[in-house]
This record gives C-alpha cells, structure tokens and sequence, in this order.
C-alpha cells in the first residue's frame, strides 16, 4: 500500500551544469517549445493536458520493468540478507517474495528504551504531522492530518489526555469516527507556531496543498486527474492564526495568502501550482521558507501521480497579518517549456523512468534565518539532489553548492535533512523514503554528507543498516512485512531543538531506531523500540505495512513519541537522559 551500482555518462554534465549555474527564479516561458518534438504515437495523442503532454514528448518512455520475486530480488540463502530490486516503478500494492512471513508480526522488540503510554488516537494510518506549544503551565501535542485533528495535554506523557478534536478518526476495521467535519477540501494544514515577539503571542501558520497521492495513478492516461489537481477547489498557500490559547475556538485568523505569488488575488479553483507543503520553516521572525511550485509550468517530474515539482519561496513575515511575497527559487531542470530548465532536466538520469519525484517535499533547511544571523540553508530536491544555498540575502538566494547520488528509484531521494550535528561537526545527514510495500525498490540510506565546506558536498559515509533482534522470527526486516527504510527524523518544531551525539529515525518496519552520531562519520545504532504490527481488527488492513512512520522528541524534556498506523506511543531512553513528566520550566516555543 502506498504511504505515501551503476554510472549514467549524462551525471557528470547535470553536475557540472548545476555547480556554474546562477540561481534560477520563475520567468515567463518563453512561447512554444524550442527543443526537437517526436511524434506521438496513438495513445500518447490521447494527453489531453498540454502541459503532461509537452513533459512526456520530453523524452522517451523509460518506466522501469516490474523485476521477478526470488529471481531478480529476494532473500539470499547464503547470507540470510535480503537483495534490494534495482529499480521498481511505483505500485499501490508490491509483490511479496519467497521468505517473508507469513503473517504480521505482532511481537514488539526494544534496547534502550522503554515504553511509559500508549494511546489509540490515529487520524490517518498513512501520515500525521505533530506540534507543541505550552500554554498556562500545560503542555500540549496537536496530532493531525488534514481532515482529523485531535489535541492532547501532554504535560504528564504517561497521562496524556484528549482535550479537543475535529474531523476523521480511524477506528476499528478501518472506519472513520468524524466528529464536526471540516468542508470537502480544507482541512489542519501542516502547522508551524511559534512565539511573535510584536503580537507578544504565539503565532501558528498552516500550510495548504493539493493532494499528493490517491486522485490517480498515472497523470498521462487520467485528464480528470491532473484537472482536479489544477483546478484543486482549496486553498493553494498558507494561513495565520494568532492563537490565544491551545484549542481552535481561541485563534482568529489574521491573514490567508495563496503560493501563486503571479495571481495573489486567484480564487480557490483558479490558484495554481501545488500550495505549500510539508510544514512552514520560520522560526517567528522576518523570514518564512515554503516547499511550494508557485504555478503550472513547475511541473518537469516523473512521479506518475503527481504532477507539480516544488522549489522554494521566500515570505516576509514581519506583520504576520500582513506577509509580503519576497522571492521564488527553482533548482535547474524544474520549470517545463524553459530551454534552459527542459536541458537541465533532459541531463538528468532519471529523466523518462515516469517514476521518480523531482524537487523538494519540505521546505529548505537551516541552523538560523536569516533575520538571525544564517547563510546557509540545505535544500533536499529529490531527484535533482541536495543544494547548499547562500540565504542571506532571502530575496536573491543562489547555489552554493550541490551533490547527487546514483538514481534509486521508485521511492523518494533526498526529502530530509537533518541538521543536529551540523554547527558541531559540519556534517549533515540526508536521506529519501520507501513509497513502495515490501521492499518493492532499492534501499533508502541514511547519508552522511560531508558539508564543512557548502561549495564541495560529499557523501562521506552511510547509517548501518538496521538489523532485527536475535530473537525476531527473520534475518532481515523485509521479511516482516510491509515498509522498511527512514522516514525522519524529527522537525525543527521539536522543543529544545536538538541532542549533541544522538538521533533517532522513523524506520517504518523497524520502528523508532536510535543512532550514536558522536562521529557523524562512524554512525552507530545504539537503541530502538519495534512496535507490534497492527491486527485487521484495527485499521481493517488500510496501509497496514506503514507501521511507524514519523518520530517526535521533546528534547526539552528527554521523551520520544512515535507515531504508527495504529496509534502513537509515549517513549523515555537513558541514551537521551532521565525523563521529566512535569511542564518544563521554560515554555516551548521559545518566547
């Protein structure tokens, strides 16, 4: 279900296109494509949309074959490992392979870690996305998904308690507990808050885009798909909310503004561009960062289901009633109809798999704004990789530096950063995320990138691969069903921010996996907590294998939550220190 080694000779010249290159804003196409047409054949005449059509006359069609279980992957009998396929198309449902189990595994495995709670809220067994903010001497934890939205008072983990919650709920066999629905395309955006010192209140921006999966399965066979998506009937962009206490009823929105910066005053249905993903990166002050694509010429990907690749915007956020478009950056090889961008992306090989995601899914990331004092920011793209970017100067930001990786398809490459070692050491870690079930694609690694100098990114090193407990019923944790590989490792919402030395990952089927990164070079696993797959009973088999896909930490007050497809757990471990189960003493966000 979806969650949502070898060298290319065309490499070389996409690197060394992207390191000359001056930074890239969106322009005005110019009329007509200028790069050599083939002629269609009788089915692709039957791409109604000119912009799917204009993207696929691209290149030739280069989707890649579906390989054989046990023949082209699958477990090797001398090793007792488990061989990745090369490369996969994307697929709602993967093929299992001789050696997996045969059921799902319902015992849990943990080291270093101990469970304090468990509670059974879940508005979505595919994703949700977490925010804390304290108010009164009360902590709270709103857990959300676009259309379900609940809100815990968390000042005690191992008592946490329901205070409000709106929309979807899954319970048992599958089935959705809606309480107050929100209308048929809003919804709890994925939010960011954080503590305004001119309003001297906190603050909660909640970002809006279309959908990314579920609307169709291939874009140049389903015109109504790529219409819904155009002419998506919500919002394209961003609210603010000043909040004046924890739950909806106190907040007053104070402004809504759309990403397609060319049409500010567009009406839901006529915005373009995909909105803003992933949540807002700002930390209170000038300067807010979006994923977005502004319009519909950001749209040269392969991803089949999807049709827009995300680059990046600049708000300024000074009078959050009133935030002011600053800037728009795409990478190379983004903007469809643009010689420059078509070239760039033609150099690319992944340019024609009909597979692979191009662009960023969250927005860029960095240490500091640059309000505060920040240079530069990390920008994970997919497809076209990692850029280090001078920020410094918000309304002109340009390439540093930029590093790529052998193409890894399906699945998504380069969607994190994490940067907790970054200021210590001048390493990042960076890394994709399984899209397919069962292993249905190449290894995701966690890399190590050596980035003491922004202009000459390197990988340097990667995580360990994790490995079951002796006592787990497989060798190999494709054998347990469902997703293996990172997910995250946090947001750069979670109180304290970060840990010197230590950092934990969502890992899907292999759960909440702790990493010793005293050397960021020498990564280490040093604890983990596996939690029990969910029975039918519970999620009535909808994305069952999509078991623990996002982590949380209050480094402020040394507790882990994971997130899974069957509810959220409250987590302690020495490796973080001993836990506080009271409000800390200073509030989150930082006032």
């Amino acid at each position: 279900m979806r969650h949502i080694e070898r060298k290319y000779s065309g490499l070389g010249c996409v690197l060394a296109l992207v390191m000359a290159a001056s930074p890239v804003f969106a322009s005005d196409p110019p009329e007509g494509n200028t790069l050599p047409q083939p002629s269609l054949t009788a089915s692709e005449q039957e791409i109604p949309d000119p912009d799917i059509r204009a993207w696929w006359n691209l290149t030739y069609d280069r989707k890649p074959p579906a390989p054989v279980p046990g023949k082209d992957y699958g477990m090797d009998p001398a090793s007792g490992k488990f061989v990745h396929p090369k490369s996969t198309p994307l697929v709602r449902k993967a093929p299992g392979f001789p050696g997996q189990l045969s059921y799902w595994d319902q015992k849990s495995y943990k080291k270093n870690v101990d469970v304090l709670a468990f509670y059974d809220f879940i508005p979505s067994t595919g994703h949700t996305w977490q925010s804390i903010a304290d108010f009164g001497n009360k902590r709270y934890m709103y857990v959300y998904y676009r259309s379900g939205l609940g809100i815990f008072d968390i000042t005690d983990p191992r008592k946490a308690r329901l205070v409000y919650r709106r929309g979807h709920r899954v319970v048992a066999h599958g089935k959705r507990d809606t309480v107050n629905p929100y209308p048929k395309g809003d919804g709890f955006g994925a939010a960011n808050i954080q503590w305004h010192k001119g309003l001297g209140k906190y603050v909660m921006v909640q970002a809006f885009e279309v959908p990314r999966y579920g609307v169709m399965d291939a874009k140049y066979r389903e015109p109504d798909g790529v219409k819904t998506l155009k002419k998506w009937n919500g919002l394209k962009g961003f609210r603010v909310y000043a909040m004046d206490g924890p739950t909806p009823d106190q907040w007053k929105l104070i402004a809504e503004r759309t990403t397609d910066y060319r049409h500010p005053d567009a009406p839901y249905g006529q915005q373009q561009g995909s909105g803003a993903l992933d949540i807002p990166a700002w930390s209170g002050g000038k300067y807010m960062f979006l994923s977005t694509a502004p319009d519909d010429r950001f749209m040269l990907t392969e991803f089949e289901d999807y049709i827009y690749t995300p680059g990046y915007q600049v708000w300024d956020m000074s009078d959050p009633a009133n935030p002011a478009f600053v800037s728009q950056f795409a990478a190379p090889g983004q903007i469809l109809g643009d010689p420059d961008h078509d070239a760039a992306y033609l150099q690319n090989p992944r340019a024609g798999n009909r597979t692979s995601w191009f662009g960023s899914r969250m927005p860029p990331f960095m240490t500091k704004a640059p309000d505060e004092g920040g240079k530069i920011a990390f920008g994970a793209m997919a497809g076209l990789g990692l850029y280090s970017l001078d920020v410094s100067n918000p309304a002109d930001i340009k390439i540093v530096g930029h590093v790529n990786q052998v193409p890894k398809f399906a699945g998504t490459e380069f969607d994190n950063v994490d940067l907790s070692q970054y200021e210590r050491t001048g390493y990042i870690f960076s890394n994709g995320y399984p899209m397919n079930d069962e292993c249905y694609e190449p290894y995701k690694d966690i890399l190590v990138i050596d980035a003491r100098d922004p202009a000459k990114l390197a990988i340097a090193a990667k995580f360990p691969r994790p490995t079951p407990p002796a006592d787990a019923a497989f060798t190999d944790f494709c054998q347990r069903r469902g997703s293996f590989g990172p997910k995250r490792s946090g947001y750069l919402t979670q109180p304290g921010h970060f840990r010197n030395g230590i950092v934990s990952y969502a890992f899907y089927n292999a759960g909440v996996q702790i990493f010793d990164v005293k050397d960021p070079t020498k990564p280490e696993i040093s604890g983990y907590f596996i939690p029990r797959f969910p029975t039918d009973a519970e999620t009535g088999g909808e994305s069952q294998g999509n078991l623990t896909y996002g982590v949380f930490a209050e480094y402020d007050r040394n507790i882990l939550w994971a997130f899974t497809n069957h509810g959220f757990y409250a987590l302690t471990s020495p490796l973080l220190g001993r836990p506080s189960f009271k409000a800390p003493e200073k509030p989150w966000p930082p006032r």
